[in-house]
């Protein structure tokens, strides 16, 4: 891709020291895979990418999400053959299923077929023309073949092919857009087969090249040290003819120039590949009038979701042709149902009278389902690079699927980031639901917070991570991450029903500080705490709750001050992370040598990572999930992980030397509790209405 860019123009224009000239021709070249210069694939540098392609089986994902709601646009997708044999790529091949002829562009998938990965023969480039195409076909595209191995001939019959796809698209669209009816055609794509390595040497050494696996990346790799090779390379190079092609000072001649498209008709020049030109600004309706009603905190519940839901339904309703919920097969079982009173589900494949029952399919719809988190995260990614904004959410335990997709996504905005010249894009935003601690019929399968892990790998500049504890915490992150540019936005909350702690302005004003004391659940108030008690997440946070309870209840002169974590990048210095606390804030929230009892959400070493520069970490003491969970109810799940109300109360116990002198009777009790528990679990096969129906009680 990158000798068209530079042979377009538009790479001198961006990079000037990149000249159309000899001079710049050298320094073009000599940044290629080089210390300081730009990677061997289609890195955010290049200008026209939106697909670095470093992490292979993307790339038809990405067309169509830069298809959606770009009605004239055509995106042409080339699939290598080592590609498609990712699962990834494999199930993005029916994104032809998703595209409406009404409203959105078109993809023209070229499947290049050149026989070899690095080391083996490629399955597709093995298997019979017959059964090539049945497979193209039964996946509902019509593929046209271009064949052949002389250039010539070539590329008349791909230039030939090309036409006639697009003349194919254009009819397509052309019958839906007059008829207004959105039924699915069968769009055209392309197999190109070439030999690999077309045009290298036939044979290096006695080995074959051209057309065979030695001709992937570095064909000649001893150019330096093998005289011969050097020669052969100088050969190879000439054999293209650049005398024909440059002028002496080593610019494209002016007529050859000319056959290219002007301005952004060039496709590296494609104001759709720098998004950021194109986007405008969501319209988001006020998410405090969402808000759930708090009277007093921990007093009532609502599923944390639900509003959320409708508060995307608005979001939608006011942007009908830039935003789009995308998630697989799980809008509904998340609580986000709401968004179908507004847009439904996409559908145009078959559809069968009991479908209106709920199924809530349509044409037009902009909720877009498929029981692929790769391909619906691909369609994401190519929505927002492309000016657009989206919102995804997916089952906790499996938005691991997607791990190696936000590790390139991000790694891409973090390059973006020293770019001036590509343009601001919306945020990805993930909401991370059906979380661990509610798996009360799934199991341990669906048991995995490690998600938060992988994204902390990631560059600060470029990630924030989110546990609103409730309703309007949520609402209010969320409204955040919709308003944000050039962010991974990942949010966790809970879909089933839970405490409600803060009403709208609180919650405001705690997800603005990211984090706080929770003065109505302290006792400290007016001196030194003889403990901390912090918690990150929903669950953990009212155990937390209910274990400052349960101290307050035993030792009534116990000092606690209760933390409670939202932007959980606060706990990494502002050294490490923009958002992090300053020393002396951490400080004075969690003392320099008081122990602090932590409840977490994810796995509990997450937190020692984040925090272990701090002054009082040595006496931070985290509790997490540790694999240890089955078919539990929420509190014998807790219990078997240490979060509950009862292994917190003990640690604290232990952990404050006052009360470590003075606890030992209510540590018992609090363990007897802990039995009680379990076997009203075990006999009833849920928890006792004792836990259920727990209320803060001040």
């Amino acid at each position: 891709m990158l000798g068209p860019v530079y042979l377009e123009g538009t790479y001198s224009e961006i990079y000037p020291d990149k000249s159309e000239d000899e001079e710049g021709m050298r320094e073009f070249f000599k940044q290629f895979s080089f210390p300081g210069g730009i990677g061997s694939h289609c890195t955010p540098e290049t200008p026209g990418s939106i697909h670095e392609g470093g992490e292979l089986g993307y790339v038809l994902s990405h067309a169509c999400g830069a298809a959606f709601d770009n009605p004239e646009l055509i995106v042409a997708a080339v699939v290598g053959d080592g590609e498609s044999e990712t699962g990834a790529l494999a199930t993005s091949w029916h994104i032809n299923k998703f595209l409406s002829p009404v409203r959105d562009g078109a993809v023209l998938p070229i499947l290049h077929l050149n026989g070899y990965k690095i080391n083996n023969p490629t399955l597709l480039a093995r298997i019979s023309h017959q059964e090539l195409e049945q497979l193209l076909r039964g996946y509902g595209w019509t593929p046209y073949f271009v064949e052949g191995s002389d250039p010539d001939s070539m590329h008349q019959a791909m230039a030939a092919t090309v036409e006639h796809a697009i003349a194919e698209i254009r009819k397509i669209r052309q019958e839906a857009r007059s008829s207004g009816v959105a039924e699915r055609p069968r769009w055209p794509m392309i197999v190109m087969r070439t030999p690999k390595g077309w045009g290298a040497p036939r044979e290096v050494g006695g080995h074959r090249l051209e057309g065979f696996w030695r001709a992937h990346q570095v064909p000649l790799p001893d150019v330096k040290k093998n005289p011969e090779q050097l020669r052969l390379l100088e050969d190879w190079m000439r054999s293209q003819k650049p005398e024909e092609l440059f002028d002496g000072g080593g610019k494209l001649l002016a007529e050859l120039k000319a056959l290219a498209p002007a301005g952004v008709r060039r496709m590296s020049a494609n104001p759709h590949a720098n998004g950021g030109i194109l986007k405008r600004a969501l319209r988001l309706p006020d998410f405090r009038t969402y808000a759930v009603s708090v009277g007093q905190p921990g007093k009532s519940e609502a599923e944390n979701t639900r509003p959320l839901g409708v508060f995307l339904r608005d979001v939608m309703k006011m942007n009908m042709d830039n935003f789009r919920v995308f998630g697989p097969d799980e809008n509904t079982s998340n609580k986000l149902d709401a968004i179908y009173e507004v847009s439904r589900k996409f559908w145009i494949a078959e559809y069968f009278p009991e479908d209106a029952d709920g199924t809530e399919l349509a044409p037009d719809g902009r909720v877009m389902e498929m029981l692929s988190e790769h391909t619906m995260e691909g369609m994401l990614e190519g929505y927002t690079l492309t000016g657009r904004h989206g919102f995804f959410s997916t089952y906790e335990a499996f938005v691991h699927v997607i791990d190696s997709m936000f590790n390139q996504h991000a790694k891409w905005l973090s390059i973006c980031n020293h770019l001036s010249w590509r343009q601001d894009v919306a945020s990805l935003n993930l909401l991370i639901t059906s979380t661990v601690w509610r798996q009360d019929h799934n199991g341990f399968t669906h048991q995995d917070p490690g998600f938060l892990d992988v994204v902390v790998n990631k560059s600060a500049t470029v990630t924030r991570i989110y546990l609103p504890p409730d309703v309007n915490s949520l609402l209010s992150v969320s409204a955040h991450c919709l308003r944000s540019e050039n962010y991974v936005n990942v949010i966790v909350s809970d879909k089933q029903m839970h405490l409600q702690y803060l009403d709208m302005d609180a919650a405001i004003q705690h997800c603005t500080k990211g984090i706080g004391i929770w003065e109505w659940a302290s006792s400290d108030q007016g001196g030194e705490p003889d403990l901390v008690m912090a918690s990150a997440g929903d669950i953990p946070t009212q155990e937390a709750l209910a274990a400052t309870v349960l101290l307050r209840t035993e030792f009534p002169d116990v000092k606690i001050r209760f933390v409670n974590v939202v932007d959980l990048f606060k706990l990494q210095p502002s050294s490490e992370h923009p958002h992090g606390l300053s020393d002396r804030d951490f400080d004075s929230l969690f003392t320099v040598d008081k122990p602090v009892i932590f409840n977490f959400h994810g796995y509990p070493w997450l937190i020692h990572r984040l925090a272990y520069r701090r002054t009082n970490h040595n006496n931070m003491h985290v509790r997490g999930y540790k694999e240890k969970g089955n078919i539990n109810t929420p509190m014998e799940l807790a219990i078997n992980n240490e979060i509950d109300r009862f292994s917190l109360a003990i640690d604290a116990i232990d952990r404050t030397p006052r009360l470590q002198r003075i606890g030992a009777h209510a540590k018992e009790r609090f363990r007897n509790l802990q039995i009680e528990c379990r076997n009203y679990a075990w006999e009833h096969g849920i928890d006792s209405p004792e836990i259920n129906g727990w209320r803060w009680p001040y």
